[in-house]
């Protein structure tokens, strides 16, 4: 009896962790592992925006990790069509621990409808940011176009061509994404730029100031096309009381067979400049495109920025062509060559977290960049 009593004890401590884990299968753990070696030219330019003064271009050569990331998603069942979601999304650098954190990416908890849609709370990419993402075709490296579209966030220099990016992922996010109506998609978020306690009074003085975001996105999704709408609007009160700025864009994909084709305008505006002057708003334009043929493809993308406000010279474009070969269908090699061409009054750098995009440069430069890289899928 005292060895039955003994072994039933034991099988219990064995099957403890099981049962909590299958209570807790929910879930999936996912991520990309993508590292590459950069070579990275600066280019000659001037220490200041249309200088005489130059500055030296550098070289630079390093192993980037781009986007590498991890993260658990799951859901439970309520019934009724109901669910409760979740996710954390960290971004990893593979060749940089330093730097890791936690949850850096979209992290969030809510609910799920598959009649009524989803509201979630926690970090999130906007719906501006997500109406046109899949249309780059070398996002999330070196090459990515954010490089000059979705309002660059501005420096402590002020250079730059937003005071917030629109192309971003905000904290304090609360959105609402609608379910798919004959292809058409509806998202909705607001977002609080700013933690601080907000106190009113009858004059602008006892008003403490704040900020915040408000980002919509309208997409149709029916193969072969693929269409979207977005616009967002920033609230600076923390940067100056009444301080505003907006972004709209149009976005447009098609993809048959072998082809893929991907168009995306924007233009922004503001009033942060003297006697409330637009400062960075400006036009932007991108261009990509993509051949299948077997395990291969080869890549093409354009993409252009027009002059920030009344800044003489600060316009801008990109030029990317890049070739991948599947491994399998979670792997493959690529390599891409991108080159930025920056107006004297400008100086745009590549946009992706990678050891290649940390070279600094200096006004009217063209920077250009020689990937070679793996990625992974799991």
């Amino acid at each position: 009896m005292q060895k039955k009593i003994i072994a039933l004890a034991i099988a219990a401590v064995l099957t403890s962790p099981a049962l909590a884990l299958a209570d807790n299968a929910n879930f999936t753990f996912y991520g990309t592992a993508d590292v590459s070696h950069d070579t990275v030219r600066t280019g000659n330019g001037t220490t200041t925006a249309n200088g005489a003064t130059a500055i030296t271009g550098v070289t630079k050569e390093v192993v980037s990790s781009n986007v590498s990331k991890f993260g658990f998603k799951g859901s439970e069942d309520l019934g009724s069509g109901l669910a409760a979601v979740w996710q954390i999304e960290q971004q990893i650098n593979l060749d940089d621990a330093a730097v890791n954190t936690f949850a850096s990416r979209n992290s969030f908890a809510g609910l799920k409808s598959d009649s009524f849609g989803t509201v979630l709370m926690g970090r999130h990419d906007t719906p501006y940011k997500l109406s046109t993402r899949r249309l780059d075709v070398f996002a999330d490296n070196i090459a990515d176009n954010r490089a000059l579209l979705g309002g660059v966030t501005a420096n402590a220099a002020g250079v730059g061509s937003a005071r917030a990016s629109f192309d971003g992922r905000q904290n304090n996010v609360l959105a609402y994404i609608s379910p798919a109506f004959a292809g058409v998609t509806a998202a909705i978020a607001t977002v609080n730029l700013a933690e601080a306690n907000i106190s009113s009074g009858p004059t602008v003085a006892q008003n403490q100031p704040n900020a915040s975001a408000l980002s919509l996105a309208v997409m149709y999704d029916a193969a072969p096309f693929y269409a979207a709408v977005a616009h967002e609007s920033h609230k600076l009160d923390t940067v100056a009381i009444g301080d505003s700025e907006s972004a709209n864009r149009l976005g447009f994909g098609f993809t048959q067979d072998m082809f893929t084709v991907g168009l995306v305008y924007e233009k922004t505006s503001d009033n942060l400049g003297t006697a409330n002057a637009n400062l960075y708003g400006h036009t932007g334009l991108y261009l990509g495109g993509k051949v299948n043929f077997g395990n291969n493809a080869v890549k093409l993308a354009y993409g252009k920025t027009g002059q920030l406000g009344a800044t003489l010279n600060s316009g801008a474009s990109q030029v990317s062509v890049g070739y991948d070969h599947d491994l399998s269908k979670r792997t493959k090699l690529y390599v891409l060559y991108t080159k930025l061409s920056n107006g004297a009054g400008i100086n745009y750098g590549f946009s992706q977290n990678s050891g290649a995009a940390s070279t600094t440069s200096g006004f009217g430069t063209s920077p250009a960049a020689l990937s070679l890289g793996l990625k992974h899928s799991f």
